[in-house]
């Protein structure tokens, strides 16, 4: 029975405390009651630390957008993350393209032009996807993991001490408001003490908040350190980018230039101007993408003889059977016309080896 009325007691006396508290912040609220002020030092870290945290996590949000655009996959990869499974892996943008890219080159052919490029464009494409890829996991690690650590853990930490301060200085205020009202002198001293010892809580108090507060400044430091590892990686991944690009436009460069500007060729232009043979007119208009570049008169002189001459090799091929010649972009090799041989091709001899070539991928040289 003494120890339930000594519990109900605290019990009744803590209601009591916690009314008192929230009257507190009501008639502050309502200006009817003073405010103990926190100091100009502590007011300018808790200003420091909400401007933190506020932009600290715009810049991760938008990080966010920035390495995955597509909002669908943001959020799967947040649900598998809270459920601690690891996402299914899937082919990225540029991956899948360049993936689209080989399959239709492969379709059209890859010993024509066009399947060629698209293949060669495939292959960039999907070596851009994995610089993509490795760009993600960097920046998760080296930069957005140490800002979600500072708003889900420092800044959660921070919260809670700032609510704990908040809650002694309101404890403080109204032990001051109950000893302005004592009038009788043993109310008054108990009322005294009360302050006393709400002061202490609340210094104590603000002196925690104080030293978690002057840590922000090494928290900048530190971010600052995440922000460099994050301009490094999108420095390689942007330099990785530019390298496999400038290699392609060196490949796709090798085409003929009259080729690779065709679409502003005007569709009046009569192909059969040059004046060629007939067996060269039947090749023109069985390859209307080959500009008159290629159809030459020098070539058409080949064509039409048993001669032979050299040949620049413009870019890479793959011969697709034992009856080509595998090239290599700028080797020179010998060329000749056999009677009977499609239009497209001639022979090539480079040294013991010879074999088919396309003509699209030649330039005679003088």
């Amino acid at each position: 029975v003494t120890v339930f009325k000594f519990a109900l007691e605290n019990y009744f006396y803590d209601l009591s405390v916690f009314n008192l508290t929230n009257l507190q912040f009501t008639e502050e609220k309502l200006g009817q009651a003073e405010k103990t002020e926190l100091d100009a030092h502590l007011e300018n870290l808790l200003s420091k630390a909400e401007c933190t945290k506020l932009w600290t996590e715009k810049i991760m949000k938008q990080t966010e957008v920035l390495l995955q655009p597509n909002p669908n996959a943001r959020i799967e990869e947040f649900v598998y993350e809270k459920l601690d499974r690891k996402a299914p892996s899937r082919m990225n943008n540029p991956e899948l393209l360049g993936q689209y890219m080989i399959d239709a080159g492969n379709e059209f052919g890859p010993g024509t032009a066009y399947g060629n490029a698209l293949i060669k464009c495939g292959e960039t494409q999907k070596r851009i996807g994995t610089a993509d890829r490795e760009l993600i996991q960097t920046s998760a690690i080296n930069f957005l993991t140490p800002l979600r650590n500072f708003i889900e853990g420092d800044y959660k930490t921070i919260t809670k001490e700032r609510k704990l301060l908040q809650n002694k200085r309101l404890d403080l205020d109204a032990a001051k408001t109950r000893l302005k009202k004592a009038k009788v002198a043993e109310a008054r001293a108990a009322s005294e003490q009360e302050v006393r010892i709400t002061q202490s809580e609340f210094d104590r108090q603000a002196e925690i908040t104080r030293l978690l507060l002057e840590g922000i400044s090494s928290t900048h430091a530190h971010h600052l350190r995440c922000l460099n590892d994050f301009v490094e990686a999108q420095m390689t991944y942007y330099a990785q980018c530019y390298q496999y690009m400038l290699d392609l436009q060196k490949q796709l460069g090798s085409f003929p230039s009259t080729f690779l500007s065709n679409n502003n060729q005007s569709s009046t232009t009569p192909v059969q101007s040059v004046s060629t043979p007939s067996v060269l007119a039947s090749a023109s208009a069985s390859l209307p993408s080959v500009s008159n570049s290629v159809v030459t008169s020098g070539l058409s002189e080949l064509k039409s003889s048993s001669g032979s001459r050299k040949a620049r090799v413009l870019y890479d091929y793959d011969a697709a059977n034992s009856s080509e010649l595998s090239l290599l972009a700028d080797e020179v090799i010998t060329v000749y016309s056999i009677p009977g041989m499609d239009s497209d091709w001639l022979m090539g001899e480079r040294g013991n080896q010879k074999g088919k070539v396309p003509i699209t991928y030649l330039e005679l040289l003088n």
